[in-house]
């Protein structure tokens, strides 16, 4: 049996350089009470959001983000423990190896799935 949500609030930090979509996926979590970091549209801004917060539970991030891959976002939050998972409208094959294990969310995708796979990182 899965347990209930406690009441703590859980932080998830959006990185996504569509700002339709990027608005949408940070209304959808709010609705289900979680905090949102950004959205941010750069690896730079990314970056600093990650350094200045000390609370992150989970990661939504686009690959291509003005031409810039999110890559070392994605390892910046892996360094930290920070599950993540991959919104984007590329394949599988432009994942590095390093990354083979980590979700990704296929373009055009559901807030419903991405509601449900960032519940998973944080069991709720």
């Amino acid at each position: 049996m899965r347990s209930q949500r406690t009441s703590r609030t859980y932080c998830v930090i959006i990185v996504e350089d569509e700002y339709m979509i990027a608005d949408q996926l940070r209304r959808e979590l709010e609705k289900i009470n979680f905090a949102i970091l950004g959205p941010v549209s750069t690896v730079e801004d990314a970056l600093a959001l990650i350094q200045a917060e000390q609370q992150i539970d989970g990661g939504i991030l686009d690959i291509n983000l003005g031409g810039e891959k999110v890559f070392p976002v994605a390892d910046r939050l892996a360094e930290r423990g920070v599950p993540f998972l991959f919104a984007t409208g590329y394949d599988q094959s432009a994942i590095p190896e390093r990354f083979a294990n980590i979700q990704r969310c296929e373009k055009p995708f559901s807030l419903k799935d991405i509601t449900q796979a960032i519940g998973r990182f944080v069991d709720c």
